[in-house]
């Protein structure tokens, strides 16, 4: 599998494209191409187009499966369509399956389809009582099966892959300034999406976008967040992501001039 090149800083424009993608058990996904960023929505049942338009993914995880069968991430999203992220953002939503070879095959069609700047995932988890910014995927460790009843034979993403990808957000950052804005939810920072299909497309969206993506993971509804705090959370969470890459790209722009 090779990544596909990520758009130079140089040729974004102002207006951004959001694809959100999420799933009841594993995650969400953002996407931004060349003239900004989009975001997707995946679930297991069926692709709703409920985002505003821009270009981001963001997953959701935490330690271990994202066990939660029966909460569909759909609500937050449309929480977050009826919010708005701007005129400058454009929402695509899908919806990617719990299935290993359909993320294999997704994931990579959409970063090459959509050229995003930023890809963020999201996915509820049945574990979580906090918002979640997961840090990094891996790439090996995926024993469970899928909505198919199959896992990988390798039991790794991308074979002779690193064995985990960092996010170029500074989600240290983003989570700082989430904690100063004074959010009626409690955001949390993650080392490890659970080795499940969260991990596995956050993983897998990493090393296309070389590094360009975001996994969040959410608690189920109600637990103990309702759609309207989760949808303003995840439309602050999103601009602020925005924010810290596009100030970290010009910052290294200004790098490379000197």
């Amino acid at each position: 599998m090779e990544p596909m090149p990520g758009p130079p800083p140089s040729t974004w424009g102002t207006r951004m494209e959001l694809l959100a993608s999420a799933w009841p058990r594993p995650g969400w996904g953002v996407n931004q191409r060349t003239r900004g960023p989009c975001l997707s929505l995946c679930r297991s049942h069926k692709v709703e187009p409920c985002f505003p338009r821009w270009g981001h993914s963001v997953p959701g995880g935490g330690g271990g499966p994202c066990l939660c069968p029966h909460a569909s991430p759909s609500s937050r999203w449309q929480e977050l369509e009826k919010l708005g992220l701007g005129d400058s953002v454009d929402l695509h939503v899908y919806e990617i399956p719990v299935e290993y070879k359909t993320v294999q095959r997704l994931i990579p069609a959409l970063w090459e389809k959509h050229s995003p700047q930023l890809v963020v995932h999201v996915g509820v988890s049945g574990m979580a009582t906090t918002v979640t910014l997961e840090k990094c995927g891996h790439n090996k460790g995926y024993k469970g099966l899928d909505n198919r009843h199959f896992c990988p034979g390798s039991q790794c993403c991308v074979e002779d892959g690193p064995e985990s990808i960092d996010s170029v957000i500074d989600m240290d950052a983003v989570c700082e300034r989430l904690t100063e804005l004074g959010l009626d939810v409690t955001v949390t920072i993650s080392q490890d999406a659970g080795r499940y299909l969260c991990d596995f497309t956050y993983y897998t969206s990493l090393y296309q976008g070389h590094g360009r993506s975001a996994f969040v993971h959410v608690p189920p509804l109600g637990k103990p967040y309702n759609a309207d705090q989760l949808g303003r959370a995840l439309r602050v969470i999103i601009a602020e992501m925005l924010g810290v890459l596009e100030q970290s790209d010009r910052q290294g722009s200004c790098c490379r001039q000197r």
